[in-house]
């Protein structure tokens, strides 16, 4: 028995020195790629910087890069453990899979992240409006999209959200077009209220003389003639201006006369005295005394 013992040994000693000499190159050589997996994506990342793409797309790609070399550095050193290929690709289908449906929430802002940084509908710096909310874009990551709303306040939201929805970008240029629409009375001169709109307008420094102001008829409402009031401003002037230009407008129709009506509603009171309907009669005095007269509770009940 002491020769098979002796083999028993041998065989122990030689099985560990083998996985063990495995286990040692695998981690040296995991130990070394991790470095080199942080140069390539840095590397990368220069490169990338250099050829002038954004912020945005430079730190995805970066991760995307640095996540597919660490994957083949794993399987690497796992090929020299002596782990099958087929089993090891398995193993992370298996686990790919598990936590796509895990995480399919995160996944979709992921895969958003990728179609804003690459269709580009907006940029850093730009004013839009995504699903009702409208502020200053500040920063664009993979999981979601970050505004600064008029009211200086943070507005988050989630990349998949954005995509799903309509984008409405209002600085794709230098300027924008202010519209104020203001309705007059059908008995108002519509040329007087259409100069006193151009004379503002054109008096206003901020507003541009290309294309030219206009004030044109929009329709004829129920209570009013309604006039679209057009100018075009710089980005920068947009909301003040369109705010004091409605204030100046108010203020000079006053002056002129020119009426802005509003909805008004007319109330007639009648009166059944012994069968005859009275517009505007006082009501009878026994009338007037019983619903002057404090009700009592119990006798309602």
């Amino acid at each position: 028995m002491e020769w098979f013992n002796d083999l028993e040994s041998t065989q122990v000693t030689a099985f560990l020195v083998t996985w063990g000499m495995k286990l040692f190159w695998a981690l040296v050589i995991f130990v070394i790629g991790m470095r080199l997996v942080k140069w390539v994506a840095g590397l990368a990342e220069k490169g990338l910087t250099r050829a002038q793409v954004e912020p945005t797309a430079v730190m995805f790609l970066r991760k995307v890069a640095y996540v597919a070399l660490l994957v083949l550095l794993a399987l690497t050193s796992l090929s020299i453990l002596g782990v099958p290929m087929t089993s090891a690709f398995a193993l992370l289908g298996a686990a790919g899979l598990a936590v796509g449906l895990a995480l399919k929430d995160s996944l979709s802002n992921i895969a958003s992240g990728v179609m804003l940084v690459t269709l580009k509908p907006f940029k850093v710096g730009d004013v839009v409006t995504i699903n009702g909310e409208t502020g200053k874009v500040e920063s664009i990551s993979i999981f979601q999209t970050r505004l600064r709303g008029p009211d200086n306040n943070t507005i988050v939201l989630p990349n998949s959200l954005i995509t799903t929805d309509s984008i409405i970008n209002l600085t794709p240029d230098v300027m924008r077009r202010v519209e104020i629409v203001i309705g007059i009375g059908y008995g108002d001169d519509i040329d007087e209220a259409r100069r006193i709109a151009l004379d503002l307008m054109n008096g206003d420094k901020r507003v541009l003389a290309e294309p030219a102001p206009d004030v044109l008829v929009y329709g004829l409402g129920d209570n009013s003639v309604n006039l679209g009031i057009r100018c075009h401003v710089g980005n920068a002037d947009y909301f003040v201006t369109k705010c004091e230009l409605t204030e100046w407008i108010k203020k000079g129709f006053d002056r002129a006369g020119v009426s802005i009506p509003f909805p008004q509603r007319d109330v007639h009171m009648y009166h059944h005295v012994d069968g005859q309907v009275i517009e505007g009669a006082p009501l009878p005095a026994a009338v007037q005394e019983r619903l002057a007269a404090p009700q009592d509770p119990a006798a309602g009940a």
